[in-house]
């Protein structure tokens, strides 16, 4: 079954999103990111500048399939189609639909009220869904 994991109190959603898949790139892993176009475009020029010593290979889906196919890190507002299914970094406000093809999902939750909110629902439907989830507090790991 999927494992899902909620990161909470993170104070910035697209810096954190970088450093989760500048680790995840760096072990391996492919990544698929949904979210709205506004946070991906964000988070694609985030990518982009993370420092001048890292890059973290990524590109828009759909795409050109030999760009996205050689790409550890797809950024998408469905995972419909996708070609790989490690792991899922939510960024939108519900759960995606396709995350159970998934072998993990992340999901990043901020500090705002609303985004907490958001992230409660998709909390719930997890657990109605039958997901035993992990729960990451920054506050509580001292990384506030």
């Amino acid at each position: 079954m999927t494992e899902v994991a909620f990161h909470f109190n993170v104070p910035d959603r697209v810096t954190y999103a970088c450093r989760l898949l500048r680790k995840a790139v760096g072990s391996g892993v492919n990544v698929v990111v949904t979210g709205m176009p506004d946070i991906l475009q964000q988070l694609d020029i985030a990518l982009w500048t993370l420092s001048p010593t890292d890059f973290v290979p990524h590109c828009q889906f759909p795409g050109e399939a030999h760009v996205v196919g050689a790409s550890p890190v797809i950024l998408t507002s469905t995972t419909e189609l996708v070609p790989h299914h490690q792991v899922l970094l939510n960024l939108g406000h519900l759960v995606p639909d396709g995350a159970s093809e998934f072998e993990r999902v992340i999901e990043i939750v901020a500090l705002d009220d609303l985004d907490r909110q958001f992230a409660r629902k998709r909390w719930k439907r997890y657990v109605d869904d039958g997901y035993a989830i992990a729960s990451h507090d920054l506050v509580l790991a001292g990384r506030s």
